[in-house]
């Protein structure tokens, strides 16, 4: 959940949110005064920092909703046909070209029926959003982010509190809906927590890959190099510079999470040795204890693997049992490491515990 001071996790949004369209449903009707209020306030704040909004009222008096969006200094018009209408697309465009937010009656609809999908993808929504008097929970918790192909096992599972919207979210990303968002309206703050943070509040059905360990891109750099600024400073990890990761760039993953990235490992190959560092494992703060850290020293091992290195070796001062304990790792000597990587090791004086493994076998 993104706090109220953390003002850059708004701000890495805001250009991605730019002159997209968000369809949000709210069912006033359900949801008490104060939320309906503050949801109502939140929309300001997402026309403001230029997102095209389209606000379907599910419940509840349109009129009056509509009134209060007036209140809350949203530039909004009412659509004259229902949300299901054949002509609702083509009026909301209209609207949204005037640079005026939607008000959309969507009282003869359930949150994620079969008309909201098709106006949403008629219109080019990126978002679908219901705030809803409750939301999907899986084993009792909302979960951040659920591939449509997830959601209907996990709707199939019995673990999952309105398995139905599940199944009704994925159907709307199969068709191509890039995401829904099932809020709890209830929450204060909900919307803007959901939406300006990377893991979210509520549950996400996403149609594409929005957690992915990728290939470090130049422009990625800057980033890295503030994100693991802060280990630097602390000893964690050895100093880097800007022409130091740009010159060995082909060895560095980054894990990102809805194109942000949140982590990032290298894999320094020793081809003299037979074997390869992984290095520069960071993962930001407000994202530990997720397991990135393990699926980022997972994933370059499989690189590992592929290139035909038949070990990988890490140095750490802080890591010992995760490692150890947690990746299987085993503690070796100095002996163990490369000449080059040894030498490096004795010349800076730190006292790094050394971890080794064998990669498997290599591919034919």
């Amino acid at each position: 959940m993104a706090e109220q001071s953390d003002v850059r996790a708004v701000l890495q949004y805001i250009p991605q949110f730019r002159g997209k369209i968000f369809v949000v449903l709210i069912d006033a009707d359900l949801l008490p005064e104060p939320a309906v209020a503050e949801t109502l306030l939140d929309l300001a704040a997402l026309e403001d920092v230029g997102v095209k909004l389209i606000l379907g009222v599910l419940g509840g008096d349109i009129k009056d909703l509509y009134d209060w969006t007036l209140e809350c200094e949203i530039m909004s018009a009412r659509l004259t046909h229902p949300l299901g209408h054949p002509d609702s697309i083509a009026e909301a465009r209209a609207i949204l070209a005037r640079g005026q937010t939607v008000v959309a009656d969507a009282s003869s609809n359930d949150p994620l029926d079969p008309q909201v999908v098709e106006f949403t993808l008629g219109i080019g929504a990126v978002k679908l959003i219901a705030l809803l008097e409750e939301a999907i929970l899986i084993d009792g918790e909302p979960v951040p982010a659920v591939s449509e192909e997830e959601a209907i096992a996990l709707a199939d599972s019995g673990k999952v509190t309105h398995g139905d919207l599940l199944r009704a979210a994925a159907e709307a990303c199969r068709r191509g809906v890039p995401r829904v968002h099932v809020l709890n309206g209830r929450r204060q703050g909900v919307l803007v927590d959901e939406l300006f943070s990377n893991e979210g509040v509520g549950t996400m059905i996403h149609a594409d890959s929005y957690r992915e360990i990728r290939s470090l891109r130049e422009e990625d750099i800057p980033e890295l190099l503030g994100m693991i600024g802060r280990s630097v400073r602390r000893t964690k990890l050895v100093a880097r510079n800007y022409e130091d990761i740009q010159a060995r760039i082909e060895d560095y993953r980054v894990m990102t999470i809805d194109d942000n990235v949140v982590g990032c490992v290298a894999l320094h190959e020793y081809p003299e040795a037979a074997s390869a560092e992984i290095a520069c494992l960071y993962v930001k703060l407000n994202h530990e204890g997720r397991g990135y850290g393990a699926d980022l020293v997972h994933n370059v091992e499989e690189l590992a693997r592929e290139r035909g290195i038949p070990k990988v070796f890490a140095l750490t001062t802080r890591a010992a049992e995760f490692f150890e304990d947690r990746l299987g790792y085993t503690a070796v000597d100095a002996d163990h490491l490369p000449e080059k990587r040894r030498l490096i090791l004795e010349e800076s004086g730190r006292n790094s515990k050394i971890y080794e493994k064998t990669t498997g076998p290599v591919p034919l």
